[in-house]
């Protein structure tokens, strides 16, 4: 369902950003590597020392990472909350977060894979728009060969030139035409398909409707992806969905010598759908040049040229 957005502030060069970890625990040199490219970007970062706690598989507990979280938004100085990685963890902060305080300071919050599930939720409470990019202690800290700079400080605003990214990719896969052919228009949503998965049936689960969609993931095989697609249609999770533009997929794979392939899996559990359905839209689990997407704003979906193009700035 198309719905109005609320569009954070521009980042601005000599801003103040907090890196937090809602998930999995991280390293400390990974920590610091993403620390220094960010401030190479022109960034004050900030954190809290208790970032690099441990519990089980998580950054701490989960009271711990849902303060981290509280504080970064409240904070009036922090204009971006940073996501430090993934894993797993932020679902179980869903009721531990102080939604009044969190709807009167909206900010830029960039992040995938786990941190689908705060996406999804900061769009379907508030209207936010987000941003599915690289995370600090991963994909920055490894330089720009892992994350795209144009399309990350362009949607952000660190790149004031910028203003609308418009094309973002061209020449992917185009598994389905749609029924008219043409190009189509939404409203950019999705993420980790595990994870839009997970949420279905919580207050928080997408909601396709009017939506161009875009799902990711990696490491997963081709038929628990195809249990995940064919249990979002079956609960009408794809309802109303505009178009699909599925991620690269890396590793998706069930053996070297399959005999078939996930181009084919991914075509097959859209079909009848009567949309625009791509595949191989580097961002997020993308080893190389990891694109920024504003999710909520409007993009379009060109089956012709196999394009993906976002058509309105995504801060304010």
């Amino acid at each position: 369902m198309i719905k109005p957005v609320v569009k954070p502030a521009a980042l601005e060069a000599g801003d103040l950003v907090a890196i937090i970890a809602p998930s999995s625990n991280l390293k400390a040199d990974y920590l610091e590597r993403g620390v220094r490219e960010l401030k190479r970007l022109g960034l004050r970062v900030g954190f809290e020392q208790s970032i690099l706690d441990k519990h089980r598989y998580t950054a701490g507990s989960d009271l711990r990472r849902a303060r981290e979280l509280m504080d970064a938004f409240t904070d009036p100085e922090v204009k971006a909350v940073w996501a430090a990685r993934g894993g797993y963890g932020a679902m179980r902060l869903m009721g531990l977060l102080d939604d009044e305080a969190l709807a009167a300071n909206p900010k830029i919050f960039i992040g995938y894979s786990d941190i689908t599930a705060l996406h999804l939720y900061f769009y379907r409470r508030f209207g936010w728009v987000t941003f599915h990019g690289p995370m600090a202690a991963k994909d920055v800290a490894g330089g720009e060969e892992h994350y795209d700079r144009r399309t990350l400080t362009g949607a952000l605003g660190l790149n004031p030139t910028a203003g609308v990214l418009g094309e973002i990719a061209s020449g992917l896969a185009t598994l389905h035409g749609g029924e008219s052919g043409g190009a189509v228009t939404g409203r950019l949503l999705g993420g980790c398909l595990t994870l839009v998965t997970a949420m279905a049936g919580t207050p928080d689960a997408l909601d396709a409707r009017g939506a161009i969609l875009f799902l990711e993931d990696t490491a997963t095989r081709p038929y628990a992806i195809d249990r995940m697609l064919q249990q979002l249609r079956l609960s009408g999770g794809l309802d109303g969905v505009r178009a699909i533009v599925f991620g690269e997929m890396a590793d998706c794979v069930q053996s070297a010598d399959q005999g078939y392939t996930l181009a084919e899996v991914l075509a097959d559990c859209t079909s009848g759908l009567g949309v625009p359905v791509l595949f191989g839209l580097k961002s997020g689990h993308s080893t190389h040049k990891n694109l920024t997407l504003p999710l909520g704003v409007r993009a379009t979906v060109d089956p012709v040229r196999a394009a993906l193009r976002i058509d309105e700035p995504a801060v304010s």
